[in-house]
């Protein structure tokens, strides 16, 4: 039996495990600022027409990054248990950082749009395989809360974003707003210095001795190995439809559909909304960088509203208030109050679809709930690829002042069909589910 380690190595493992949540902390931070900088130089894309772009062009162009973002999430975890986690956010670093170069020196909407795309791919594989090394590194009794600090870093990134087209579209253009996204380049040698492996991934490799020596010197448990393999997860795929289950199932990625709908159209298209609602570029901007403390506000309160009130009633309220702020914005308002109803749309906006995946995984047999949860994200995810394009479609034919109407019902349905859902089947115990609930969004 081994010794406990002394306090003094259990301290410096302790700092250890802090350095690795800091290092996943930034390079979300990275991964939010690629995902965020298209919809704040968007509104000057368009004013002064920058390769002809239209606005259905453009929407086109937000849902190739969200689809790009698919791909790299349903690729991720494959990737990952062949090369290892490191490895693979090394390369969602370095991918959509060059890939934000290409789209600095893009030509045409071709290009952009390919440079987007594969930004995008990387952008998709970065979130998933941050939180779960962060899960294997969280100092002991920590995990949970900083899976939840780990999620600040992704409207961070977006309160970058806006900071850095307000500064330096009009002095250099939107070019620079770029090339400060290929910034993150320098930071990906430094992930594969100081980023020890995964320790799933160790163990998961029978590399049991390795993972064993890394967690004594973090201070952190190895995780357990996995069980089952491919025909058990094509089993758990099927018992979502056994019965009178398929309704259930259908309700939640319906939900999911329209939560992430809503999401990344309004990220997307809010400073451009805003402009075509009067507001001068620069407070457009500033809406997206209050929207962004919203959503860090939201992701710290959300986890405690519903343990005390239940995952599936944040949500569905959650969506309610969502759907009523966003309405609010389409409505010209003195600029303080359109500030507070921004701040408390990206308050409830973000953190109501994450208590979607709450409530899947509360209501889901234990055995089934992490494929619950990863289907309800993944048909979710066509919703975040159809938002950006919605809004360039109504904005091209005349009804852009419908846009946030559009995404209110989205929100609006997402309300109905989780209620629906979560009124159908009973609760059940959820226990360890805290990195399936965040990997998810």
């Amino acid at each position: 039996m081994s010794s406990s380690p002394s306090p003094l190595l259990s301290a410096r493992g302790s700092r250890l495990a802090l350095l690795v949540v800091g290092l996943c902390w930034l390079a979300v931070l990275f991964d939010g600022l690629d995902m965020f900088i298209y919809g704040s130089v968007l509104p000057h894309l368009l004013e002064t027409r920058t390769f002809g772009l239209t606005a259905d062009q453009a929407g086109d162009l937000g849902s190739y990054a969200t689809f790009g973002m698919l791909v790299g999430a349903l690729v991720a975890g494959t990737i990952a248990d062949r090369i290892g986690r490191k490895k693979l956010m090394v390369s969602c670093v370095t991918l959509f950082s060059l890939a934000s170069g290409a789209c600095a020196l893009a030509d045409s909407v071709t290009v952009f749009g390919l440079g987007r795309t594969l930004a995008g791919v990387g952008l998709g594989g970065l979130l998933p395989t941050a939180i779960s090394m962060v899960s294997d590194y969280a100092p002991r009794g920590r995990g949970a809360i900083v899976i939840g600090l780990l999620m600040t870093a992704h409207h961070a990134g977006g309160i970058l974003s806006a900071y850095v087209a307000k500064w330096l579209i009009d002095p250099v253009g939107w070019r620079a707003a770029f090339w400060v996204c290929v910034l993150p380049l320098l930071f990906a040698p430094v992930l594969a210095k100081l980023l020890p492996e995964s320790l799933s991934f160790l163990v998961a490799k029978g590399r049991g001795e390795e993972a064993r020596a890394l967690a004594e010197r973090y201070d952190v448990e190895v995780p357990a190995a996995r069980t089952g393999g491919a025909g058990d997860r094509w089993t758990n795929l099927a018992n979502l439809f056994r019965g009178n289950e398929w309704i259930q199932t259908l309700l939640y990625w319906v939900a999911s559909f329209g939560g992430l709908l809503l999401v990344y159209g309004v990220a997307t298209w809010l400073p451009t909304l805003m402009r075509a609602e009067g507001y001068e570029l620069g407070s457009a901007l500033s809406f997206v960088v209050v929207f962004n403390l919203g959503g860090i506000v939201g992701m710290l309160v959300a986890g405690r509203a519903a343990d005390r009130f239940g995952a599936p009633r944040v949500s569905a309220l959650w969506f309610a208030l969502t759907a009523a702020g966003v309405f609010l914005l389409s409505i010209h308002m003195d600029m303080t109050v359109t500030m507070i109803v921004v701040f408390f749309t990206g308050v409830f906006l973000n953190s109501a679809q994450t208590m979607i995946y709450a409530t899947v995984s509360i209501r889901s047999d234990a055995d089934n709930r992490a494929t619950a949860v990863g289907w309800t994200s993944g048909m979710g995810r066509f919703g975040a690829v159809f938002g950006p394009w919605l809004g360039g479609q109504l904005l091209a034919s005349g009804y852009g002042d419908w846009g946030f109407t559009a995404f209110a019902i989205a929100g609006v349905s997402s309300m109905v069909f989780i209620g629906i859902a979560a009124l159908r089947s009973p609760q059940q115990t959820a226990t360890g589910s805290e990195r399936e609930l965040v990997a998810a969004h």
